[in-house]
């Protein structure tokens, strides 16, 4: 197993709280991809789950802990690519905890994200 994403994003698990999360998702609704939203509450519904192992909970906390963070690579704020690393980091981490994301957890994703979306 690669444990660098581990480390790379575990120091931003410490901006990780459900609240933070909800709050960031609100706030991004209109500036982030449908795509992204979806990655987001992805890894949000797989961290929930009482089957995701230690430690691919610990690669989806940095991951969200680094789309809540207030700092980026690429501040949030500027327009068309201020989501960039965002995307890159929630891509990394499914492709790093694939295996346990199960479909509920997609399809609890899209109907979130449908919802958000109007």
């Amino acid at each position: 197993m690669d444990t660098s994403n581990i480390k790379t994003t575990n120091k931003h698990a410490k901006h990780y709280s459900e609240d933070s999360f909800w709050k960031k998702t609100k706030k991004i609704v209109g500036k982030a991809s449908k795509e992204v939203l979806i990655k987001a509450f992805t890894l949000y519904y797989c961290l929930q789950d009482k089957d995701t192992p230690a430690w691919a909970k610990a690669v989806i906390l940095g991951a969200l802990g680094y789309l809540i963070s207030p700092i980026d690579v690429i501040p949030d704020y500027i327009p068309g690519i201020g989501l960039a690393d965002d995307a890159a980091v929630l891509a990394g981490a499914i492709f790093t905890i694939a295996t346990h994301i199960k479909k509920e957890h997609t399809e609890k994703a899209e109907n979130q994200v449908s919802n958000l979306l109007g």
